[in-house]
């Protein structure tokens, strides 16, 4: 059960409020700038990548002289007018090259950079390029990449707590399946794009639709062989990031940064879509082995899991994005007995990459899977079978990572939500009007999700801030996240707003920037509010430190008597304006200018011996979901959902349920009508939005219920007690294949598991109710 902790610690965290989006006027009149509407320097020149149309294959030459001559090209950029590291790999493997050497690894790499006095003149040439290859055998899938020795990318990674073997020998029941879990694409809507220019004396400033500024200021420094302070990197808001700015964006970046040193002009690249879709990774598909033994009454008591992935041609973060899906390949569940093994399988396409979940998704896939094996097996219904098998107190709480699970509500938060949602009388009609239905079946779903929060990089739980107070009272605020259309900058200001006693208009987030947040963490892991949030809030504290200090003494009251409120500053009896007392610090030489820095404290992790406290904290939730399909058409209808998500104390309750919504129509999205095509040559079929589906308005719910986990402040000292709202709604979507797969299962009666892949697109629904029902697929 829930801890409910007492009034006295709400308080302290302060009322949430939900504030509109700091940039909402903005958007909805279209003068939010983005990066192609940042006036481009006079005499800006376009750059547009040449890529590989093999998928791997050595150089034998590349004639490029065609593209030389065409009118409007100021330089064509090859791999030697690099002058530093030509290297984007962001974990030093040093296997990542901006522009190809002497082989290509996957169909589209970066071969040369056309520079050109337009975007226009540039991908026309581009096009003429004469490249002769030397073929090469192509790994392109798991199976193949197994097949042809199962070379890795990453060092496998085992996570083991008892005697896994024993405990599936001795099991009374014991199965074993395979699930397959499809990749996906970011598909957001800004693409990848930069704008570079060079200054005095080496300086190289470069605007960059990023997530990580920081890493982006260090590999564009070390491509042109300069110190990062002679590189400044600056994003005001992206259109969209999910992971696949990341990492995905410092090519773009290089490139421009290159093309601007070697002109001596300021240089753009804006990457066409289907450029864009060709050259950049996805989410990870996985295979996933599985071995469970349980009992009669659906209580797992061994799980032994394999979990494979195509990562494609280099390391890229394949590794952490691995290992966090074992992580959550236990989702809300305890196993008795467990191992978790990983396979970064190296393959020939596109360098899979960060994406929403970074690989969680993946492994709660898996442990719902497990589940769903157990429940038809037993005849048991899944919720009961999740309900039985949750994290608990005492010995049931430790996680196959030798974490110990301090704050499991997952019961508590399904339990609630079957009621809210009137789970039980729903599944009884849903079963009844199936026997009944030769072409529409119906099937429903209820399933929790546990969610890491941290990046288990430990050194990426760190964030610093700059905050200034003006003489007016007005305050400015700076630190090292990143806005993707999130929120985190509406967050940033409201921070200052409760400490300050100041109103909206009176607080004013400016571009994230590394000169002047340096070493920076990317906005990732769900972690961008909790790290820069605290950093923000240190570095208010000094300030009104300083402030408080001052005006004690100058009212001759004690510091405990002074207070920042709506309606002023209060002095002991004395009322001040908060300009008025920023004017009155300022004559008294007091510094209103303060550096804020946060580190997240109590985690560990040893990748050596698969141990330790990778996550400061788990955010919880549930979702409901009910689906039709079609046995016709293999087409499907999301009916309704209901989520419950735990926020702790939430910052902003609007945004926090914008996130959850669109995280959920994300996920489902994924598992539903999102699939990625390569045909036998290692191309990208679906590389356009008129190959590849994300979900439309159409697509959503016809019934949407979501609601914030009401009085469950965050048992940790988080910013006012919050919780990370990024990744964890985006599981909210499993519960749809599983209701798909219940509707299936209704085709034998319920009696065996559809083992339903992702993405369940009508295709495969079609298979899997062919398989159903005994018919040939």
């Amino acid at each position: 059960m829930l801890e409910r902790l007492p009034e006295s610690a709400v308080i302290e965290g302060g009322a949430s409020r939900s504030l509109k989006h700091e940039s909402a006027e903005l958007h909805v009149s279209g003068t939010a700038a983005y990066l192609d509407d940042i006036p481009e320097p006079r005499g800006t020149l376009h750059v547009v990548p040449g890529l590989s149309t093999r998928a791997h294959a050595r150089l034998v030459s590349m004639d490029l002289d065609a593209v030389r001559a065409v009118p409007g090209v100021v330089r064509v950029l090859t791999a030697a007018d690099v002058p530093g590291d030509n290297q984007v790999s962001p974990v030093h493997a040093l296997d990542e090259p901006i522009l190809a050497e002497d082989r290509v690894f996957y169909w589209g790499q970066p071969l040369f950079a056309v520079v050109a006095t337009s975007r226009a003149v540039a991908r026309r040439a581009a096009r003429l390029a004469r490249v002769e290859y030397e073929d090469m055998p192509a790994i392109l899938d798991v199976a193949q990449a197994r097949k042809n020795g199962g070379v890795t990318v990453w060092r496998p990674l085992t996570m083991t707590r008892g005697d896994v073997d024993a405990g599936l020998v001795a099991a009374p029941r014991r199965l074993s399946g395979r699930i397959t879990i499809g990749g996906q694409e970011h598909f957001y809507l800004e693409g990848q794009a930069a704008l570079a220019q060079p200054g005095e004396a080496g300086e190289m400033r470069v605007w960059s639709s990023t997530q990580h500024p920081s890493e982006t200021q260090h590999l564009v420094a070390a491509m042109l062989g300069r110190p990062h302070h002679l590189v400044t990197t600056e994003v005001r808001r992206m259109g969209g990031g999910f992971g696949g700015k990341e990492t995905q964006a410092n090519t773009v970046a290089c490139l421009a940064a290159l093309a601007a040193a070697v002109t001596g002009r300021a240089a753009k690249l804006r990457l066409d879509r289907d450029d864009d879709m060709m050259m950049t990774g996805k989410r990870h598909d996985f295979v996933v082995d599985y071995d469970v033994g349980f009992t009669d009454d659906g209580m797992l008591l061994a799980v032994d899991m394999v979990l494979a992935a195509r990562c494609g041609w280099s390391a890229d973060l394949s590794g952490p994005v691995i290992d966090r899906a074992l992580f959550h390949a236990d989702n809300a569940y305890f196993y008795p007995d467990v191992r978790f093994r990983s396979e970064a399988l190296k393959t020939n396409t596109q360098s899979n990459t960060a994406f929403r979940g970074f690989g969680g998704p993946q492994g709660i896939v898996a442990a719902e899977r497990v589940i769903e094996e157990v429940a038809f097996a037993t005849g048991l219904d899944p919720l009961d079978v999740r309900l039985h098998n949750v994290y608990g107190m005492g010995s049931r709480d430790v996680t196959p990572y030798h974490m110990t699970v301090e704050d499991s509500i997952a019961a508590e938060i399904m339990s609630d939500l079957a009621g809210r949602a009137d789970y039980r009388a729903r599944r009884r009609a849903i079963r009844a009007s199936n026997a009944d239905s030769p072409y529409i079946r119906r099937g429903i779903a209820l399933m929790p999700v546990k969610f890491g929060i941290s990046f288990t990089a430990t050194h990426y739980n760190q964030a610093g801030a700059l905050v200034h107070v003006y003489t007016d009272g007005s305050v400015q605020v700076n630190h090292g996240g990143t806005e993707m259309g999130q929120g985190l900058h509406t967050k940033m200001v409201q921070i200052a707003m409760r400490e300050f006693g100041l109103g909206e208009d009176r607080v004013r987030i400016t571009a994230t920037t590394t000169g002047k947040v340096p070493n920076t963490s990317a906005t990732a892991a769900s972690s961008g509010a909790d790290l820069n949030g605290m950093a923000v809030l240190d570095a208010i504290r000094r300030i009104k430190g300083r402030m408080i200090a001052f005006a004690a003494e100058k009212w001759a009251v004690a510091e405990d008597e002074i207070s920042f409120e709506a309606d002023g500053v209060h002095i002991g009896e004395t009322v001040l304006p908060f300009a008025k007392l920023a004017w009155e610090a300022y004559f008294a030489r007091i510094s209103l200018s303060a550096t804020g820095f946060y580190k997240t404290p109590k985690i560990s992790w040893d990748p050596a011996t698969g141990r330790g406290r990778p996550f400061f904290y788990f955010a919880y939730g549930a979702a409901c979901a009910e689906v039709a399909i079609d046995l016709l058409t293999g087409e499907m209808a999301i009916e309704r959902v209901d989520i419950l998500h735990d926020a702790g104390q939430s910052l902003n309750p609007a945004i926090d349920i914008g996130q959850i919504e669109g995280g959920f129509v994300q996920g489902a999205g994924w598992l539903t009508t999102e699939e990625l095509v390569w045909d036998s040559f290692g191309r990208l079929r679906t590389h356009a939005p008129s190959t590849y589906k994300i979900p439309a308005c159409s697509d959503r719910p016809r019934i949407f219920n979501v609601s914030l986990l009401e009085n469950a402040p965050n048992r940790e000292a988080t910013i006012f007690r919050s919780k990370a709202v990024g990744e964890p709604p985006f599981v909210h979507g499993v519960a749809v294949l599983q209701a798909i797969s219940d509707a299936l299962a209704s085709l034998d009666d319920y009696r065996t598991c559809p083992r339903l892949d992702a993405p369940a697109t009508p295709e495969t629904i079609l298979r899997t109710a062919a398989r159903m029902k005994g018919e040939p697929v």
